[in-house]
């Protein structure tokens, strides 16, 4: 009886073509920067999902991240106050 909560995998058929000389499959399909992405290769189960969370936290990226991503908010939001006619008066002492 089969358990309802696994999915199958499916059936994997190891053809080679018959006038194709070069190593591994040359209908394999993957993108050539998916060994250095976290996320492209799949983690089955509840504990390798919140293992491979917790190396993503603990890597750093982009020093300079945090400050591009606020400076790009603060003109945004300035730009969304400009186009609705914001008075930004009021918070200035008289």
């Amino acid at each position: 009886m089969r358990n309802p909560l696994k999915l199958r995998k499916n059936k994997s058929f190891d053809y080679s073509p018959r006038y194709y000389k070069g190593e591994g499959n040359p209908y394999k399909i993957e993108h050539k920067l998916d060994k250095f992405r976290s996320t492209a290769h799949s983690t089955r189960g509840l504990k390798n999902k919140l293992t491979s969370a917790v190396d993503d936290l603990q890597t750093e990226g982009d020093k300079n991240l945090k400050l591009r991503f606020w400076i790009i908010v603060a003109v945004l939001v300035l730009l969304f106050l400009f186009i609705i006619d914001f008075d930004l008066s009021i918070f200035l002492n008289p």
